[in-house]
């Protein structure tokens, strides 16, 4: 009976270590020099990026401003947003959308790294979707304690919501939002004033997540834990 616990547990823990899913560096597939070139397409795994409610993007360096945490130092380029609402308008429904499946996989974890000009928005909220469609905020709002800066790992635990375990439809959304005590945007720099040409810039978008036990583990993990019940019965 310890035999099949023991194995039972080994096999579980060997096949439930958190691994990456996707991954965003948006560097050149080809390393350029020019940190103004990159990719959408993620450098791990697979998933698309999309642009929400009117924002636009061009790419940047990840290294200004203290910098991303990508080393890929020199050619670290990293996805910069603009065209942001006008002011007391469009609360998150601004910003970024990441699709990646999640199929075979469970204890979704998100992180990031995200830059704040002066002039961007100081709250970004994060949303998850487990049909790809509508949206739902996850926890409180990020809050930006200076402009001109990085703020890197940003993260997010899901694994409290099972729906997103095992889906192909999983979605997350960064937008920004208002403030909550004033119902405005406010500036990430505390002397500026909120801008719609203020950028946001994102690198290191990184999906976690940990294999769905094979059936046969569970079986094998169910039966020892039934030989112990038995044992202790007697």
């Amino acid at each position: 009976m310890k035999t099949i616990l023991f194995t039972a547990f080994a096999v579980l823990a060997a096949s439930s270590q958190a691994a990456i899913i996707t991954q965003w560096n948006f560097n050149s597939v080809t390393p350029d020099a020019n940190t103004s070139t990159g990719s959408a397409t993620p450098s791990i795994g697979a998933g698309t990026v999309a642009l929400v409610g009117g924002t636009t993007s061009t790419f940047a360096s990840g290294d200004a401003s203290g910098g991303s945490t990508d080393p890929a130092t020199g050619d670290d380029s990293a996805w910069n947003l603009s065209t942001w609402a006008a002011q007391g308008t469009e609360n998150k429904l601004r910003g970024a959308q990441f699709n990646v499946s999640t199929a075979g996989q469970l204890n979704i974890k998100v992180s990031w790294d995200q830059r704040h000009s002066n002039t961007s928005s100081k709250f970004i909220q994060f949303q998850y979707s487990v049909n790809g469609v509508d949206f739902v905020d996850f926890g409180s709002a990020f809050e930006a304690t200076a402009g001109d800066t990085w703020f890197n790992t940003r993260s997010v635990d899901l694994s409290s919501i099972s729906a997103v375990n095992d889906n192909a439809n999983f979605a997350f959304r960064v937008v920004a939002a208002f403030d909550p005590a004033t119902g405005q945007y406010v500036a990430s720099n505390a002397t500026s004033a909120y801008g719609t040409t203020s950028t946001q810039r994102f690198d290191m978008v990184t999906v976690e997540g940990e294999p769905v036990p094979e059936p046969a583990t569970m079986a094998l993990l169910g039966l020892g834990l039934a030989a112990a019940a038995r044992k202790r019965r007697k």
